[in-house]
């Protein structure tokens, strides 16, 4: 630390000499040289590239062709920063000094690096690793001092074990740590937005490029701050294989998921959407598809969560995957007195008049709403209706449920009699009273 003071005050006595000498101002006349170039550079870029000039309209990767639009606000401080930089070292070998140069271009860099965060970042983390510590280290850099204190930082260490730990290896770890954890989440958000927005290739294959990257991203930052630390990675392979053994023994479930999920997304068998129904009844639309399990989200707000695996082991039944076109059936009794041949007009007459209800004479036979005699009960004729229509009846639908209402309210009005349960008892033999 008194090193440290002592290089500030030396340096409060330098600039006392140097604002009155001819050098002084001679660097000013750089930095403003640097300043309007920049600017008639800005000005020229700006009025030459039109995704500077003028906004972008919806299509296809609009996000990122906004973001290249907002960046225009950088090419000013972006082009200054530069500038500095090239006048620094022609200052120096100039006039001698350059030390007015490099603070303009602190200034300059710490200023840039606010604008970047005002117009692309919205962590509040890393805006404040930016105001508390990447100003500071600007201001370091300006009067000369960076290397004195990552020096002194460096010299400040402990030991645990053989491995010699510094506390600038501890800040630099926990800095850069940050950093590309924020860059990885950011970089994955924006790559799966993208890579999922391409409606030229299908949901099943968008969703396996979307997790690889996933994976791809956050191996990659691993590997970086794994470097950053200084360990060397061809000592991760004796614990690589160690690590893949214990997967083997310990997590075989999820890796077997994990694996379940590869296969699931490769061979679409089930995509986002799907109406699924499982071997034990319950059922819903998939939502969503994970490395690890599936989502899916039932008609009255619950979701369901099913390990990958499930869908490989055991059977389930898929009934929208390949056509959203369904049969469904509904059965009720009408009285053995009953006119069935106008009866079955009727029906058919009331259940093609429901909207969601397939009709149409350019159907197949097979397609169209039909009623017929199913059996015959105890208490009357049991009628069998089959209609078809697009989508699950659930939910929103419940199409077979209004069917049932209209049907009821048709009979009704035609005096056509549902009959209850009944029992005819007769009495054999002489009765005899007392």
């Amino acid at each position: 630390m008194d090193r440290l003071t002592e290089q500030l005050d030396k340096a409060w006595e330098n600039i006392q000499v140097h604002l009155v000498s001819p050098a002084f101002y001679s660097q000013i006349g750089f930095v403003l040289t640097a300043l309007l170039v920049a600017w008639v550079l800005a000005l020229s870029i700006k009025a030459r590239v039109r995704i500077f000039r003028e906004e972008p309209q919806s299509g296809a990767l609009l996000d990122m062709r906004m973001a290249v639009h907002n960046a225009n606000a950088l090419v000013l401080p972006l082009i200054t920063a530069l500038l500095l930089g090239v006048a620094t070292p022609i200052s120096a070998s100039v006039i001698g000094e350059a030390w007015l140069v490099r603070a303009a271009q602190g200034a300059a860099f710490i200023l840039l690096a606010f604008s970047l965060a005002n117009h692309f970042i919205n962590s509040t983390t890393i805006i404040f690793i930016l105001r508390w510590i990447g100003v500071p280290i600007s201001l370091l850099f300006i009067f000369g001092l960076l290397d004195d204190v990552t020096g002194y930082l460096d010299a400040v260490s402990f030991q645990v074990g053989n491995i010699n730990i510094t506390l600038l290896a501890v800040l630099r770890t926990l800095l850069f740590g940050v950093l590309l954890l924020w860059l990885g989440r950011v970089s994955n958000s924006t790559g799966q937005r993208v890579i999922r927005n391409r409606t030229a290739i299908d949901v099943s294959t968008r969703e396996v490029i979307a997790k690889l990257f996933e994976i791809g991203i956050f191996v990659l930052m691993l590997l970086l701050l794994l470097n950053v630390v200084g360990i060397d990675l061809t000592a991760l392979a004796v614990f690589g294989g160690a690590l893949g053994v214990g997967l083997g023994f310990g997590l075989q479930q999820i890796a077997s998921n994990f694996v379940s999920g590869i296969i699931i997304l490769l061979d679409r068998t089930i995509t986002i959407g799907d109406y699924i129904e499982l071997e034990d009844g319950r059922a819903g639309t998939l939502r969503e598809l994970t490395m690890r399990s599936a989502t899916l989200e039932t008609f009255d707000g619950k979701d369901i969560m099913v390990p990958n695996e499930q869908f490989i082991t055991t059977t389930f039944v898929n009934w929208t995957h390949n056509n959203k076109k369904q049969r469904y059936s509904l059965h009720f009794q009408v009285a053995y007195d009953t006119d069935l041949a106008p009866m079955f007009e009727i029906v058919r007459d009331t259940v093609n008049s429901h909207p969601k209800v397939m009709t149409g004479d350019d159907l197949p036979i097979s397609e169209r709403a039909d009623a017929e005699i199913e059996s015959f009960g105890d208490s009357g004729i049991n009628i069998l209706v089959e209609f078809w229509m697009e989508g699950i009846d659930d939910g929103d639908n419940r199409v077979g449920a209004d069917l049932l209402m209209m049907i009821w309210t048709a009979l009704r009005a035609n005096d056509i009699h549902i009959p209850f349960p009944q029992r005819e008892i007769r009495v054999l033999g002489d009765v005899k009273t007392s």
